[in-house]
């Protein structure tokens, strides 16, 4: 259903007219039930001649520094919260206390991180939110929220439930970490791992000069983790960073968990389970908290854990908003529409969400679908009562002789195209991947035109009438290999009435991780499921067709009359992924014919 078109999420931020100017900021260590202590900014808002001393509270666990050290000199409104500070912008002054807390093994809080998202971190969070709960400024009511890793940390803490938390907004958030973030489809995303890996590392020594090859931490004036208040030698931040020499690599963290269920090699119990919100979730946490789930269609893989998340979700209060945007919301990804602020909608959002659930305003969204999504193309917000929109209908196109795309089922027998796999396919820097390791991307697949001429492609006949994708395609196919395993790239694109093709949505999956499993009971499925286990991993017979069919990424795009859509497979990502098989190129055979009839199915919205 399309939104009114004087709807704008900003309406409400607007209105809700800012009545406390300047802050009040002060730091200190709070020790956990081991002896770690962590440092933590609380951020309370500044007074107003009508005192007001309780506040609501918004809580942000950090590993990105809760806030930098500024060095002599600099000028007075330097912002020292690159991490937090859309957010404190937005909340502070509307009445919310905010409490930013550096994670375990990062920042000036000592220990060490004994793996990505660790089970240690989890129980801090409960730590934090009781001892938050217990303050003279907190009213009782408690949120979490965040970008990426702060937006699985506010799912962390909602799963221990405890009375005070009240609502979350995950933003760009994993729900599983392993396929979601390290290994999409069960490939590792070779690329996001290195250079994560040493954003992380550049962050954790606080080295200064490495530390600068990433955006969001690079500034004239930074010199940093800040220390708490009374560590005014910095003599407690140095003995913190010493701690942080021990922390894990990521590199050699990653490559332990080829498989969903493997583990750690020195420690038994650590699977990627354990670091993933989903291992997590619980009822009643889910009766108690509110959850606003926001992503983006080049959101990584997130999108889809963003899906994941909403449909789990039993709670009444549960929403979802997919948008035109990239990790963060902070580009807009439309190549026919340029957003100038994309995330103001997300932060507007969030700031409903938490008036409603932590302030106990009325809002609107109990009027309101659960669901908004923006259609690319169309360029519009719409909204749905359930992920994908109930109203979506299969439309099923068979690949075809002469490379074509038709709705017609083949009926020849034994017909087949070879593909001899090229290495030199890649998605280039413009991608939905750049982002998620701190790399400004401002034109997402500008560069896309001319790369499907190394791909096996298949192209549908012009649209008479405009066609709208909205959900999660899949793909089906059948093939046959010369080598025992192999990743699949699967593109969709738009087709222009010039010839250009626009990247759409994409897939990737791991031939060994096709068997089919049953999903979890009672939670709407997405595309066929695959447990990524090492015990359902089949390794393909050279020269037997095998039937794969994964999902692609979530996307709303309208292909307008005259445009065609093209299928485009690939066996590499060699900018982002590890090559499958490593130093030889695979040959495949994809069937197209009545037996084995490789083919994608599209969730098609009816349009009038």
């Amino acid at each position: 259903m399309a939104i009114d078109p004087m709807f704008h999420p900003e309406n409400w931020q607007a209105q809700r007219t800012p009545a406390f100017e300047g802050a009040r900021l002060s730091s200190r260590y709070l020790s956990m039930r081991d002896g770690i202590r962590l440092a933590l900014d609380v951020h309370l808002p500044g007074v107003r001649p009508a005192a007001h001393d309780r506040f609501p509270v918004v809580a942000f666990f950090t590993p990105y520094y809760r806030r930098m050290k500024l060095k002599p000199g600099a000028p007075a409104d330097t912002e020292a919260c690159p991490n937090i500070a859309v957010f404190r912008s937005l909340l502070l002054a509307r009445g919310y206390a905010l409490v930013a807390v550096d994670v375990r093994g990062s920042g000036a809080s000592f220990g060490a991180r004994t793996g990505l998202r660790s089970p240690n971190e989890r129980g801090d969070y409960l730590e934090i939110v009781e001892w938050i709960s217990q303050q003279p400024w907190c009213s009782g009511s408690i949120g979490v929220t965040g970008i990426s890793y702060l937006g699985a940390a506010a799912d962390f803490t909602a799963s221990w439930a405890h009375p005070a938390v009240k609502a979350i907004v995950p933003h760009s958030a994993v729900w599983d970490t392993w396929s979601n973030q390290l290994y999409p489809g069960g490939v590792m995303c070779r690329r996001l791992v290195k250079e994560y890996g040493n954003l992380m590392e550049a962050l954790d020594d606080d080295a200064a000069e490495d530390r600068a090859k990433f955006p969001y931490f690079r500034g004239d004036h930074f010199d940093g983790p800040a220390p708490v208040d009374d560590d005014v030698d910095e003599t407690q931040l140095n003995a913190a960073l010493e701690d942080h020499v021990a922390n894990f690599d990521m590199a050699d963290f990653v490559h332990q968990l080829p498989f969903r269920d493997r583990a750690l090699h020195t420690v038994p119990d650590f699977t990627s389970a354990i670091i993933s919100p989903y291992h997590y979730a619980n009822r009643a946490a889910d009766a108690q908290t509110a959850v606003y789930t926001i992503s983006g269609w080049f959101d990584g893989h997130y999108s889809r854990g963003a899906a994941l998340r909403f449909n789990w979700q039993q709670n009444p209060h549960k929403r979802l908003m997919l948008g035109a945007w990239d990790h963060g919301a902070r580009t807009g990804i439309s190549p026919f529409a340029h957003d100038p602020a994309p995330q103001s909608k997300a932060l507007a959002e969030t700031l409903r969400f938490f008036d409603e659930h932590l302030m106990g305003l009325e809002t609107g969204l109990a009027d309101e679908a659960p669901v908004h999504y923006y259609t690319v193309g169309e360029e519009q917000w719409k909204t749905a009562e359930t992920w994908p929109p109930a109203q979506v209908e299969a439309r099923t196109l068979y690949f075809q002789a002469d490379h074509r795309l038709a709705e017609a089922a083949p009926s020849a027998g034994a017909e087949a195209d070879r593909y001899v796999g090229d290495y030199r396919c890649a998605s280039g820097n413009q991608s939905r991947y750049n982002r998620l390791y701190a790399q400004n991307v401002s034109d997402y697949y500008s560069d896309w035109d001319g790369r499907d001429a190394r791909m096996l492609c298949y192209t549908s006949a012009c649209f008479d009438s405009a066609m709208e994708l909205t959900g999660h395609p899949v793909v089906r196919l059948f093939v046959a290999s010369d080598t025992e395993d192999c990743a699949l790239f699967v593109y969709i694109e738009d087709i222009d009435t010039e010839g250009r093709a626009h990247h759409v949505t994409e897939g990737v999956f791991r031939a060994l991780h096709r068997r089919i499993s049953p999903g979890p009971a009672n939670i709407p499925q997405i595309g066929p499921n695959h447990s990524f286990d090492a015990r359902d991993a089949r390794y393909l017979t050279p020269g037997e067709y095998s039937e794969i069919a994964f999902d692609l990424l979530p996307i709303s795009w309208l292909f307008k009359p005259g445009h065609r859509l093209r299928v485009a497979i690939a066996l590499a990502d060699s900018d982002h992924f590890s090559r499958i098989p490593d130093g030889i190129v695979p040959t495949i055979d994809v069937a197209r014919h009545a037996g084995r009839a490789s083919h994608i199915e599209l969730p098609v919205m009816p349009r009038d």
